[in-house]
């Protein structure tokens, strides 16, 4: 397969919410209605997935070679959903968080009960609480191998490239938690952090309470690879200090590995090794499809620089920005990326005039761009629109705390049901907008999706 032409994969998750607003339960019925109508549209019902709890479903998309085929397929899919529920009296809700009190109802399944066992029932229920939307960068097809995490029959320019994207992947984190930062309010609290990263990585550090505040090896930011040995030792000590986790709740370690528990799937970290060959980006919070766009152009106009320059990833001490010298990238060094950048990025977000610098940084890196290919230029006015209006820009979580009069830190059960609606109106209406034939061109020339939201 050639280099230049890895394919790009897209997984969101939605909550599913009645005409009220309210949380709703009908998942399973939904994807359902979703199966039977993409059968008889002749499109594959497998992109219509459920998650552990029900009350939140996830729309796929096949892998893709460019960033304008997968917007395609990406808002197919999404019409698809929105159509079954409007059949339903049902709606989809985007952003990263439900904004009042809930209390998801999990699977019964096995899997999921070990996972909550072992890091505490509590602090799992704030994984159905956030949603979050996972881009797949992919690699060449077998480096990654399941059982020994890369392969040993790879080439060395295989291992080279996984090196690098993984590298990429990790040195991006704190950009897209201050890009997609989506909903203000967790549990009808307007925290004043990015709800979905807290409640989900987590941090001892910071005392973020979330699913693997203690297990930060499973679920936080694991350090850049130096070397692809560095890497495959790195999956090994994750699943050895989850085994070790499930040990000390009491679990058995052939009950993981009979739940469908394996090497690879022992990783919920914000980057991982996916067995289906890539590099999975799981740091991005749930939000509009302009938004959700926007960091898909950067991420696959960023990578597919690193693949076809043939860079070489690294962190380098003291480094705060992405900074290019000959074929070498050098990006933010570890201590500082999950240290100070990842907590102003999650406090502050881009306002942060070291977000701000490191941000444009990956923006400039992204734009820089050939013209000799037709499909090199992907997106590239959306990403230079929005360096230009870095200064000026606004989230959809500042854009809700703006728009709330009175400005409150405590949401009532009528505001937030309210907020909710909005959203799924604008959800569809966004929709609505973008389906054209160059989902791309309408982001760039649609006052109604530009920067400022």
């Amino acid at each position: 397969m050639d280099v230049f032409k890895r394919r790009i994969g897209l997984e969101q998750e939605f909550f599913l919410v009645d005409e009220t607003g309210h949380l709703s339960d009908r998942a399973d019925e939904f994807l359902q209605g979703c199966h039977l109508m993409a059968q008889a549209q002749g499109l594959n019902p497998s992109y219509f997935v459920p998650e552990f709890v029900k009350s939140i479903v996830e729309i796929n998309t096949p892998p893709a070679y460019t960033v304008t085929e997968l917007a395609r397929e990406y808002l197919k899919n999404l019409k698809l959903a929105l159509s079954v529920a409007r059949q339903m009296s049902l709606r989809l809700y985007p952003l990263s968080s439900y904004p009042l009190h809930i209390m998801p109802v999990m699977r019964d399944r096995s899997n999921y009960h070990i996972q909550a066992r072992t890091v505490g029932y509590e602090k799992f229920l704030h994984a159905g609480k956030c949603t979050g939307t996972h881009l797949h960068l992919e690699v060449s097809p077998g480096v990654i191998d399941p059982r020994v995490a890369v392969s040993y029959n790879s080439t060395s320019a295989e291992r080279e490239e996984l090196l690098n994207i993984y590298n990429l992947a990790t040195a991006c984190d704190s950009a897209l938690i201050s890009l997609t930062r989506a909903c203000p309010f967790y549990e009808g609290q307007a925290i004043g952090l990015a709800a979905h990263t807290i409640r989900y990585r987590g941090s001892e550090t910071f005392g973020w309470e979330g699913v693997y505040t203690n297990l930060q090896p499973v679920g936080g930011l694991m350090p850049y690879a130096e070397s692809i040995e560095g890497l495959v030792e790195q999956q090994f000590a994750r699943y050895y200090a989850w085994l070790q986790a499930m040990e000390k709740a009491g679990i058995e370690s052939h009950l993981f590995l009979e739940a469908g528990g394996s090497l690879l799937k022992s990783a919920w970290n914000p980057i991982r090794l996916n067995k289906l060959g890539t590099v999975e980006i799981r740091c991005i919070d749930s939000n509009y499809p302009s938004v959700t766009l926007a960091v898909i152009v950067l991420l696959e106009n960023a990578a597919n620089r690193v693949r076809r320059e043939k860079l070489t990833v690294r962190p380098a001490k003291g480094m705060q920005i992405f900074e290019l010298r000959g074929d070498r990238l050098y990006v933010p060094d570890f201590a500082y990326l999950n240290g100070e950048l990842l907590y102003t990025s999650v406090t502050e977000g881009v306002k942060n005039p070291k977000v701000k610098a490191y941000v444009d940084s990956i923006l400039q890196f992204a734009m820089a761009t050939p013209t000799d290919t037709a499909d090199a230029n992907e997106g590239a006015n959306f990403l230079a629109t929005l360096s230009q209006q870095l200064d000026h820009y606004q989230t959809i979580e500042a854009e809700i705390l703006q728009e709330l009069t009175p400005t409150t830190t405590q949401l009532s059960l009528d505001a937030g049901l309210r907020l909710v609606r909005e959203c799924c109106d604008k959800l569809e209406a966004q929709v609505s907008w973008i389906d054209t034939e160059n989902p791309l061109a309408a982001l760039d020339i649609d006052e109604r999706l530009s920067y400022h939201f």
